[in-house]
């Protein structure tokens, strides 16, 4: 098994820019495919971003597109997404997620396809 702790949430000012990072250990990540999730008070879960296992592929929700970018580095055993031009609406607690078994160059969008998760970080973005 895997263990996923998420770091680098705050609060910040809408415009300026975040970097989470999720620290793996149990396994080196480069078995896993990768995503981040959010969720808002009083919303679903929503996925925000996926790369695959060789990180050649990558998805982003479209609310995103643009500003943020999601990274792996196996070496280091960690996954990364870079935010930027933040917005209030993009407040939320943000998860990191691993999924097993998968092909090298696939990544999944959708939560119940991951089997491993952090217990999140919050994100604050100020108007």
């Amino acid at each position: 098994q895997v263990q996923l702790v998420e770091s680098g949430g705050g609060l910040v000012q809408a415009g300026g820019s975040l970097r989470l990072a999720c620290a793996a250990s149990g396994r080196t990540i480069s078995v896993y495919a990768m995503g981040w999730f959010r969720q808002a008070p009083g919303k679903e879960r929503e996925f925000v971003a996926a790369i695959s296992r060789s990180a050649t592929t990558s998805d982003y929700a479209d609310s995103v597109k643009g500003r943020f970018t999601i990274s792996r580095d196996n070496a280091k055993n960690a996954l990364y997404l870079q935010m930027n031009s933040l917005k209030p609406e993009d407040t939320a607690v943000y998860y990191c997620a691993a999924k097993a078994g998968v092909n090298n160059n696939v990544y999944y969008i959708r939560a119940y396809e991951y089997g491993y998760w952090g217990r999140g970080t919050q994100v604050t973005v100020s108007a």
